[in-house]
């Protein structure tokens, strides 16, 4: 494994991506260990910024720090969905630290986590990464629908779906609604955003378009440079029944990929705005796929958004940001059961881990 920081760059990549390479896939694992619990019942959350709650805070298990509860945003009306979700309805998940209480004065910092495509925010595995990285600290975890092929930004054409505003849902709406409703320290000092995959295509985003809401971003195995392999995974994604029903238009979330045509997909490009992270906590993590000929399209897909985490990497160095990048190529260094392959839970885990580390010595400070 070689740990990157601010301008130590090197190494070769290679391999070929299909299609389909970059798609992040559903793990379901079994629940978390026991911890101490929460406050009971969960909180309430009252109507506001444009959401309406239409399920109340339900804990997920006996441990009682996960709960989630379902929304309906005006930005995001309707959506593409997997099996067993109900179209506009949105479910947030939230793990509060053990011994949150809703009426004592003690607030935490929060950290948005951002799921990938296709998955569900409530996944199991995704509960189970979050409560083992925060078990004894105290923070926040909130972890939005981003949909199945949402790209946590606002659609150019969406079509008979209508707005799919998902940037304004999350940035405008879920975040108020949240720091209303619980414990928060709310601002940039206590706030941080990460993403798997697509989620971390998302959390750059939101950091970049705006980095007065955050102190930290975190990028787990994610496509952060819209190069034509990346704009090939997005359509990709429109395009495919396995992202979400009913499928979109080629152009629907940012327009059209084809020069002269591609504005939008040039300003959606995490690498080439990173002058806007200037400031901000910035941590990359990804592996190389370990043996290309094993587990074939999760390698590839690993190895091609390495070379889109390394791009960011050179463009943060050249402007003299600061960033941390956890390049643990065939993941034997870096966590057991890690091989360095796409959206394996054991390096989520440990990315989770050391990004939690990271936010939490920012927050001290702040």
């Amino acid at each position: 494994m070689k740990i990157l920081s601010s301008g130590v760059l090197r190494g070769p990549v290679a391999g070929l991506v299909g299609l389909a390479a970059v798609a992040g896939t559903l793990g379901m694992f079994g629940p978390a260990a026991p911890v101490a619990h929460a406050a009971t019942p969960p909180p309430h959350f009252a109507d506001g910024f444009g959401l309406t709650v239409v399920s109340q805070p339900k804990w997920r298990d006996g441990n009682r720090r996960t709960f989630t509860f379902k929304v309906k945003s005006d930005q995001v009306p309707a959506y593409s969905v997997l099996p067993g979700q109900v179209s506009g309805e949105h479910t947030v998940m939230v793990t509060l630290p053990a011994g949150y209480d809703g009426g004592a004065a003690t607030r935490y910092p929060v950290n948005y986590t951002l799921h990938g495509a296709p998955e569900y925010p409530e996944a199991p595995r995704n509960q189970v990464i979050t409560e083992r990285a925060t078990k004894g600290v105290p923070l926040i975890t909130v972890t939005p629908n981003g949909g199945s092929r949402g790209w946590y930004s606002n659609w150019v054409n969406p079509g008979a779906l209508g707005r799919q505003n998902w940037e304004t849902f999350h940035l405008d709406q879920l975040i108020p609604l949240v720091d209303a409703n619980l414990k928060t320290i709310a601002g940039k000092k206590g706030r941080a955003v990460s993403g798997h995959s697509m989620g971390g295509f998302g959390a750059f985003l939101y950091a970049e378009h705006r980095p007065e809401l955050f102190s930290y971003v975190g990028s787990f195995s994610s496509g952060l440079d819209l190069n034509p392999e990346m704009r090939a995974a997005v359509v990709g994604s429109e395009l495919m029944p396995a992202y979400g029903t009913p499928t979109v238009a080629a152009d629907a979330i940012f327009g059209s990929p084809v020069w002269p045509l591609d504005t939008v997909w040039n300003k959606q490009s995490p690498a080439q705005h990173i002058k806007a992270l200037r400031g901000m906590g910035v941590a990359m993590y990804t592996g190389d796929g370990g043996n290309l000929t094993v587990d074939p399209v999760m390698a590839v897909a690993e190895n091609r958004v390495r070379q889109t985490a390394l791009t960011t990497a050179a463009r943060l160095r050249a402007e003299g940001i600061p960033y941390r990048f956890a390049d643990y190529r065939d993941g034997s260094a870096w966590a057991k059961g890690c091989n360095g392959k796409h959206s394996q839970q054991a390096c989520l885990q440990a990315d989770m881990n050391d990004f939690v580390k990271l936010i939490m010595k920012r927050f001290a400070r702040s």
